[in-house]
């Protein structure tokens, strides 16, 4: 195998002591401007790059920025969301010559466990944090370790994570955008097929829905949540179970284009036409949503930008300023193929 060059291999190519080559390399004061230009171009002519993990012990950066994800590892394998958002957050640290960290665990201990391990091995400059909780621990772990972090999809950051980043997206709005669309169309009886009960954002699209059904007139009873953990097999679940009812909803809401995809699968099996008397929507646009048939009405959102802004708010906070709120671009929906107005025998 090929050995890696050394300080000790420039200093010898470039005639200088080690320690020239160190404070050259460094950044530190010591050599002259013609000696430092030198043995950078050697240090690049050889390959040399700074070992991160001796950089870490010396107390300078490491280089690298951490991503935990506390989620059901088979939810993830063909969910759309996290590909598109971890390629943002690639572009930007790519360009920052930022190494990216990425880990999947069981669930929200074993994710604190990791961050205390990575601050103790000085693994990782800062993390992202995603999928925010109702009762969410981290903020103020990480503000104990004085980790930098970004909250990836906080709505309102409360007062004790002020010192937390935070990216937000507005659910709430996207909820209603949905509710209008459908409403719209003269649905009545609408079901949202949602993620998981313990998520921040899971919390407020359910708020969302119950607060934009009570202002039209429509009472639980006509309008209400359900909650899955996001998988293909539990929105197909939910699905049949909600159109079994004696009063089935002409309407769903699904948390995920996955679960979306599944649900249009089960009407066609109960032979439930869509849209003609089921109407679906998909929270987040993909190429599933577009190559099925019918095509998904669904909610259209930069993810990959999400992603990237994030990135650039977190090497922002490394670079010195201080954390700040960022609020991502309003989602649209996108009407296609599975929304119409329901069958008139089927509303009442």
């Amino acid at each position: 195998m090929a050995r890696r060059p050394t300080i000790k291999d420039i200093a010898r190519r470039a005639g200088v002591s080690q320690s020239a080559v160190s404070f050259a390399l460094n950044g530190r004061p010591g050599v002259s401007d013609d000696t430092r230009a030198r043995i950078r171009r050697v240090a690049e002519e050889l390959g040399w790059q700074a070992n991160s993990a001796a950089r870490a012990l010396s107390g300078e950066r490491s280089g690298a920025v951490g991503l935990v994800l506390a989620r059901p590892a088979h939810t993830l394998g063909v969910e759309s969301f996290f590909l598109q958002l971890v390629s943002g957050i690639q572009e930007v640290l790519s360009a920052a010559r930022t190494a990216l960290l990425f880990q999947v665990v069981e669930d929200i201990d074993a994710e604190c466990a990791v961050y205390r391990r990575w601050w103790a091995e000085r693994r990782v400059d800062g993390v992202l944090v995603v999928d925010p909780r109702t009762r969410d621990p981290r903020p103020a772990l990480l503000g104990e370790l004085a980790l930098p972090a970004v909250m990836v999809g906080e709505g309102n950051p409360s007062r004790a994570e002020a010192a937390v980043s935070s990216v937000r997206a507005d659910d709430a709005g996207a909820m209603t955008r949905i509710l209008d669309h459908l409403h719209g169309l003269g649905h009545r009886r609408i079901v949202h097929i949602a993620g998981l009960p313990d998520l921040a954002h899971t919390a407020r699209r359910i708020e969302a829905l119950r607060t934009e059904a009570a202002r039209r007139g429509l009472g639980p009873d006509r309008v209400r949540s359900v909650v899955t953990d996001y998988s293909d097999a539990e929105g197909a679940a939910a699905t049949r179970r909600v159109l079994a009812e004696p009063e089935p909803p002409t309407a769903l809401v699904y948390d995920n284009d996955v679960m979306a995809v599944a649900g249009i699968a089960v009407a066609a099996e109960l032979g439930i036409a869509v849209p003609g008397r089921l109407s679906l929507v998909a929270w987040d646009d993909s190429a599933l949503c577009r190559v099925t048939h019918p095509r998904l009405t669904a909610l259209v959102r930069d993810t990959a930008g999400f992603g990237r802004l994030a990135a650039q708010e977190l090497l922002a906070v490394l670079a010195g300023r201080p954390p700040a709120v960022r609020t991502s671009e309003q989602p649209r929906l996108e009407p296609r193929e599975s929304t119409a107005p329901p069958a008139a025998h089927t509303e009442s």
